[in-house]
Parts: C-alpha cells; structure tokens; sequence
C-alpha cells in the first residue's frame, strides 16, 4: 500500500450502519476493463445529461457507480443518478435502483485511487461487527471531480447492503 493510499484511508468517516428506501434511478450499464473506467463513466455521465434533459426526468442524488458481483478482470456496473421518475429506456440509458434496507456506509475522503483502500476497511470493520456484505455495492461521489481541483477534497460515499 503506497502512503498515499494510507492517507486517503486515514482520511474516511467512521463506517456506520443506515436504513435505506429503495430509490428508482436512470443508468447507463455495462461490463468493462478496469483500465477503461474513466472512459465508460465520462460516455455515461454524457448520455445521461442528455437523455434526462430531453425526458425532463429531474436528478435528486449525486452521480452514483453501482458495482455488481465481485470484482475480477471485468467490473460489471451501472453508472447513475437517483431520479424523481423512471425514465423511458433510450440511447443506452434505463431504469434502474438503488436497494432499501441495512447498508454500511462510510465516507471516503481523497482521490479515487484511495478507494480500495477504503472499501477494505469498510469490508474489515463489517467483519468485526459480524455482518456479511451482498454482493452488490455502490459509490455515491458526493463531491463531482473537476479537472483543476485537489483531489484530497473529493468525497466518495462507499455503500454496501448488509444480508440479514
């Protein structure tokens, strides 16, 4: 672990346990490499402005990445928004949600490249309460990156369902 990813790790909230209601939101989905995430979240995020816009479908959440299954050679993901509607199926965008129910929850502060970092205490801190994650989770990147900012002020939320 480099030290800059001890520092973003350093940096996290305290992981905590929520109760959630299940949201409809409006993604884009696809499997992809990890070396071509950056790329498949600019398209979505384009797509999405668009075709929200054009159906006047209003966002009410931060952009959100909803990571499905393990993650392997391929992450199969859905990238997002929270909406007050479903939004009609179009130019790759569709219909999805957010689960309700128990998540635990903790803030990751700092770039991105601290995220595993995080996620790992999260998945440790669930362990010592005796909670098991589902194997769904998703980021809420609460603060959207800019090209001139200082990446230790982004701010991640990192989420995961926890199986009764």
């Amino acid at each position: 672990m480099s030290s800059h990813e001890s520092d973003s790790a350093a940096r996290a909230s305290e992981p905590e346990l929520v109760n959630l209601v299940p949201v409809t939101t409006a993604v884009v989905r696809g499997v992809v490499q990890p070396a071509d995430l950056r790329d498949f979240f600019d398209a979505s995020f384009g797509t999405l402005a668009r075709t929200l816009h054009a159906q006047q479908v209003t966002v009410s959440s931060p952009a959100f990445g909803l990571y499905r299954g393990t993650p392997g050679e391929k992450l199969d993901l859905e990238v997002g928004f929270v909406t007050d509607r479903a939004v009609r199926p179009e130019a790759g965008v569709v219909v999805g949600s957010l689960p309700g129910g128990r998540v635990a929850r903790l803030t990751h502060c700092g770039a991105f490249d601290g995220l595993q970092a995080s996620w790992g205490r999260l998945h440790d801190w669930m362990s010592a309460q005796g909670l098991s994650g589902g194997p769904d989770r998703w980021e809420v990147y609460v603060t959207q990156p800019s090209p001139d900012m200082d990446p230790r002020d982004l701010r991640t939320e990192l989420n995961w369902p926890v199986l009764d």
